[in-house]
């Protein structure tokens, strides 16, 4: 057995590794960047390594650096999580090389499932039922542009490296194709180094199904069960659930042998997750489940499978990679119960998702109502260098309503402040009459995202506890002298008006502000004054930066006519892209925004000048 292990990771995943090898009497390192120094995996690992500066691509993404630290505290094995260098089959060779056991699958089985055109071609070659689209060379603009017109749109433009949502474009008209292409591409060249693409037929009622297979170095291969990822925001997973609704025992077992076919066609050893794409305007149907792609790692909704089969995932990779079999076989392997993930995530669904930056003065997570996994600590700081998910939220039931049911209820448990969080958009999400059906598609969100995404509001009642904290009871009784005990006055609720009804004795030593937090959600109430004018919002036409990033494409020019709106340029942040928009129509009176630069928080970018 593996007796240290480096975890060439960061966040979650490295304090989910780190519990695993802790039960196990396994010695952990971490290795950490200048942002991640107080980060919760340096903490818990019995040692911590700092491998470089904050940009992932200055510390993570180095992989001397990692197999350096690995054999300067002599660990033996390097975990790589999911993520950064986990998919990268030339850092996986470089560790075997190094004489350290890599906790993941064989290089060459990475490679064959690397590229998705590749593995697309080697799937169909194993009998695994493929989407009809167009994986070849050619990638001409006009050539994939007539291809997109063979298939059929809508399509979906993917890169052959991508993974994670990146490097995604549904298209649904010719008309937008090139546009959508060269943003594609952009964005697989800036996160993968490679903008080759593929191009699918896009289905209209699509279901994301997944199988989650394990494999190892005795030739064993065995699945354990389906997950449902369908509730997805710009091809990005928001709630996962496994078993998958609708599924009965015999599409379940067609797909999970295909899956286990597909992990055997690549020799498959450790966890890996083959992906499917199902038409489900006709329920799930086997004949209607194309293979789309394999994540040769842990996948980050890996929990609910550990919850409905009491398998620890994390443990069976350490096992298979200190050379043990499997320590079940498919016949001992069964699904009890239903369990569904939310991922919560430092950003702001009411300012179009933007990611929230800051200490987290607030971290209160119901860890007694269900399963918890996190990077994060009260206290911690949420920096602008990495994917902005700071908790993993894991409800258990015995069914799927009762699964539903409390994974709302931790949401509503939860109190984050002053970092903004989704938390209120996932219970909206959960409470969606087609996710309670269990009939949610991938386009739900994109369709009925608006009605998820309405800035929350606390109730009257809570306002008015909260601000019955801060009155004086000297200045509430004065008032009850001349008038009834019930009166309205102005408070600021995170520095906007709201006019509170007041009732109540007051209180003895009234408090300078107070926290309201109610449905996921917290807001800060202070007293009133009057606000001074703010300078540099979107309203007076000032387009500042939300957010520390890249400049990555400027499409205006001084003195440009341009309408509410329209895009003005591309910042790139938090490993996503930010499309930047004219607030109203106007002139672009100034602009100080270059493609590459690198601009602050609230750097002015632009200012528009209202039309005439």
């Amino acid at each position: 057995m593996i007796q240290s292990l480096l975890i060439a990771n960061r966040g979650e995943i490295a304090c989910r590794i780190i519990r695993t090898a802790r039960e196990m009497g396994i010695r952990t390192v971490a290795v950490y960047s200048d942002a991640d120094a107080k980060a919760l995996h340096v903490r818990e690992a019995d040692e911590a390594v700092h491998i470089g500066p904050s940009p992932a691509r200055e510390s993570y993404l180095v992989g001397e650096k990692i197999i350096a630290a690995a054999k300067a505290t002599g660990a033996e094995a390097i975990h790589p999580g999911y993520g950064f260098l986990s998919e990268n089959a030339e850092f996986a060779q470089s560790v075997a090389d190094a004489g350290l056991v890599w906790v993941g699958p064989k290089p060459s089985s990475i490679t064959a499932m690397g590229l998705k055109d590749a593995a697309k071609k080697l799937m169909a070659e194993a009998g695994v039922p493929v989407t009809p689209g167009y994986m070849g060379e050619n990638q001409d603009p006009a050539f994939l542009a007539e291809q997109a017109g063979q298939i059929g749109y809508p399509v979906l433009i993917k890169a052959v490296a991508g993974g994670g949502g990146k490097g995604m474009r549904k298209v649904d008209a010719a008309a937008d194709f090139v546009d959508a292409l060269a943003s594609c591409q952009r964005e697989a060249a800036a996160s993968f180094g490679n903008d080759h693409v593929l191009i699918e037929k896009y289905i209209l009622t699509p279901r994301h199904i997944e199988v989650q297979v394990f494999g190892d170095t005795h030739g064993n291969v065995v699945h354990l069960f389906e997950r449902d990822c369908s509730l997805q925001r710009r091809h990005q997973k928001v709630i996962e659930e496994a078993p998958a609704p609708g599924m009965d025992e015999a599409t379940r077992a067609e797909l999970c042998a295909a899956a286990v076919r597909a992990a055997k066609a690549v020799d498959y050893v450790g966890a890996g997750t083959i992906e499917f794409i199902a038409d489900a305007s006709e329920g799930l149907r086997a004949d209607r489940i194309w293979f789309m792609e394999m994540n040769t790692r842990l996948q980050v909704e890996h929990p609910v499978t550990e919850e409905i089969t009491g398998v620890d995932l994390v443990e069976w990779q350490l096992r298979v990679a200190s050379g043990e079999p499997i320590p079940l076989t498919q016949d001992e392997l069964a699904i009890n119960g239903w369990a569904m993930e939310a991922r919560l995530y430092a950003e702001d669904p009411a300012k179009g998702f933007l990611p929230s930056i800051g200490t987290l003065e607030l971290f209160q997570l119901p860890e007694h109502l269900g399963r918890i996994d996190t990077g994060v600590y009260e206290g911690a700081e949420v920096s602008p260098f990495y994917d902005p998910m700071i908790a993993k939220v894991i409800a258990y039931g015995e069914d799927r309503e009762e699964a539903r049911e409390l994974l709302s209820e931790m949401l509503e448990d939860s109190a984050i402040w002053p970092v903004k969080t989704n938390s209120a958009f996932l219970i909206a999400a959960l409470d969606h009459p087609d996710f309670v059906s269990g009939t949610v598609d991938t386009g739900l969100i994109g369709r009925d995202g608006d009605s998820m995404t309405a800035e929350p509001m606390p109730t009257e009642t809570a306002l008015t506890n909260a601000a019955m904290a801060m009155v004086p009871r000297s200045l509430q009784s004065g008032f009850r002298l001349n008038a009834p005990d019930v009166r309205t006055a102005p408070f600021l609720l995170d520095g906007k008006r709201v006019d509170v009804t007041l009732h109540g004795p007051g209180a003895e030593e009234p408090a300078p502000a107070m926290l309201v937090a109610e449905s996921g959600a917290v807001w800060q109430l202070s007293p009133w004054r009057a606000a001074g004018s703010a300078s540099g919002g979107a309203s007076d036409g000032a387009i500042l930066s939300p957010m520390p990033g890249k400049i990555i494409a400027v499409d205006v020019a001084a003195g440009d006519t341009v309408t509410k709106g329209q895009k003005l340029l591309t910042l790139e942040a938090m490993k996503m892209e930010h499309s930047l928009t004219a607030p109203f129509d106007g002139v672009v009176a100034e602009l100080n925004a270059t493609a590459g630069a690198q601009v602050q928080v609230e750097a002015l970018l632009a200012k528009i000048e209202a039309a005439e």
